[in-house]
């Protein structure tokens, strides 16, 4: 395995390396819809690798549903970011699952302000 240094990175937000259990839902070659069980293997802000059965296109528009107690809606919790809209940006095939690499319509962080400095990148509001 070969491994990036730290100035190679591209990504702009840190992975968290978390197996949560999601729904894919997308369109197959036909066009008919489907909903499909998954493992999120790691998530940022900007978006998530999926393992899943089914092979999707590489720019497949998914919407990754993530499942949720009912406690949180009862109990007047904050609600959270359930059902995500991205597209697959990386497909992987390895025997018996595809690993999508995932990126979200929006990032999930509230706190960056979308000016671009000089350089291009976003700037954080804090």
């Amino acid at each position: 395995m070969i491994r990036r240094r730290p100035e190679d990175e591209r990504r702009k937000w840190t992975r968290l390396p978390l197996a949560i259990p999601v729904f894919i839902r997308s369109r197959d070659e036909k066009g008919k819809e489907f909903l499909e069980f998954a493992t999120a293997l790691n998530i940022s802000a900007g978006g998530a690798l999926v393992a899943v059965r089914r092979s999707l296109p590489k720019a497949a528009q998914v919407l990754l549903e993530i499942p949720s107690a009912p406690l949180a809606a009862t109990a007047g919790l904050p609600k959270a970011a359930r059902t995500l809209r991205a597209r697959a940006t990386r497909v992987s095939h390895a025997e018996g699952y595809h690993l999508l690499g995932l990126k979200f319509s929006r990032p999930l962080l509230n706190n960056v302000v979308r000016t671009r400095s000089a350089r291009g990148k976003l700037a954080s509001a804090v």
